[in-house]
């Protein structure tokens, strides 16, 4: 009499094999029997142009379930697999000390009152207008 395997469920980490590979992501059997999808956008951090350079058929893989689908497939992901702290965006800097709400606010009050000096010079120098003389 064969038992049949319990569904995974939403967060937990499961064992399975790729069993097919299509250009928007990665078909895997788990072992408990039951299939899922790794979106090509779950496979890995990165911007992925060949989704071959990343599974193949055959290959085994640890993935994390992330619910179902409206259609009742597992949802599956490779990179959440490892919990890691994400890494600021590429575009965003990290400054060396940081600044508090009322330091930015006084420099940018500061270089405000500053570019409105220089403009209002510049207006008058171009309109000819100069001070009276007393």
């Amino acid at each position: 009499m064969s038992e049949e395997k319990k569904m995974p469920e939403a967060g937990e980490v499961v064992s399975g094999t790729v069993k097919n590979v299509a250009n928007f992501g990665a078909f895997v059997m788990l072992e408990s029997g039951h299939d899922g999808l790794v979106h090509i956008s779950e496979i890995a951090n990165e911007f992925i142009k060949d989704i071959n350079e990343f599974v193949k058929v055959g290959d085994q893989v640890d993935v994390k379930v992330l619910g179902l689908s409206k259609q009742g497939k597992l949802e599956l992901s490779m990179k959440k697999v490892e919990d890691k702290p994400k890494e600021p965006a590429m575009f965003l800097h990290k400054k060396t000390k940081d600044e508090g709400f009322e330091e930015k606010l006084g420099k940018f009050l500061k270089r405000s009152d500053d570019k409105q000096v220089d403009y209002r010079r510049y207006l008058k120098r171009k309109h000819g207008l100069k001070r009276k003389k007393k």
